[in-house]
């Protein structure tokens, strides 16, 4: 009898059906930041164990607007783009692990349903929202990616509105943030599906972008940006205490997978809890 295949479900013996096709998968898109700071315990109430606080500027927050253009070493998607394109608005923390800093999204919404399947193997807790953002173009009434471009971004889930923000975009900047310029620190776990309180996998993983590449950062005055309370988000607990700065950017970069940082189920029995 022949195998089934694909590298997401449904799988099949042509593998035809399956939802993502196997990695590397590569990206185009265009990324609206807004950097600030809350009371470090918010972000610390959002770190599970063993992860702790970044040591240094540890209330720093990034929320990141992204419009994407994604396929598959073969680019077919990028002929059929209702299989590759999507967007998605995410929450980023730093964190700390054995005196290692890195980058963790602690909440995230995208509008397909093959980009939350990536999430799932890749640790992202990715939900179902309604994500919007300017477009540049170079004709017309876009705004340019240049001094003066104004750009605006929103994100809704579950009827309710949860964020909106608009920049301007200064000059150039050497960077695109600091708070996701770490590799990110993820969950994956299973629950038992025989008891659903306990845990199958339950591991920490260090993910990040095999190669990039990008054009010039931009840095953007914040002239709008608002979090707003909805009865199944918590995102209103990152309120901002104050505002950092904005960026804009577009980049190109693969994904080829990761690597274990920690097994937590094996630290578990071996009573190591570190």
């Amino acid at each position: 009898m022949p195998g089934q295949v694909g590298f997401f479900g449904p799988r099949s013996t042509s593998g035809k059906a399956a939802l993502l096709p196997d990695p590397p998968w590569h990206y185009s898109g265009d990324l609206l930041t807004v950097e600030y700071r809350v009371d470090p315990e918010r972000v610390r109430a959002l770190l599970p164990e063993p992860l702790q606080l970044a040591d240094e500027d540890p209330g720093a927050v990034a929320f990141i607007w992204a419009d994407w253009q994604s396929c598959a070493a073969d680019r077919a998607q990028l002929m059929d783009p209702v299989l590759g394109q999507y967007k998605e608005a995410f929450v980023v923390v730093r964190c700390s692990y054995r005196g290692e800093t890195y980058s963790r999204c602690v909440f995230i919404w995208v509008d397909t349903d093959f980009a939350i399947a990536r999430g799932l193997h890749q640790g992202y807790p990715k939900k179902l929202g309604s994500i919007h953002l300017t477009r540049p173009h170079p004709y017309g009434p876009a705004p340019r990616v240049a001094p003066g471009g104004r750009f605006g971004a929103s994100l809704a889930a579950a009827d309710r509105r949860l964020a909106e923000a608009q920049v301007t975009l200064l000059e150039e900047s050497p960077t695109n943030g600091f708070v996701n310029a770490h590799p990110m620190a993820h969950h994956r776990f299973v629950r038992s599906i025989d008891d659903p309180t306990t845990l199958r996998l339950d591991e920490i993983i260090v993910t990040g972008s095999a190669r990039a590449e990008g054009g010039p950062a931009f840095r953007a005055s914040v002239d709008h940006f608002a979090l707003f309370p909805a009865p199944t988000e918590e995102l209103d607990l990152l309120t901002p205490q104050e505002i950092i700065g904005g960026y804009y950017r577009q980049v190109g970069v693969v994904w080829e997978g990761g690597r274990l940082l920690r097994d937590n189920l094996a630290s578990h029995e071996e009573g190591t809890g570190a």
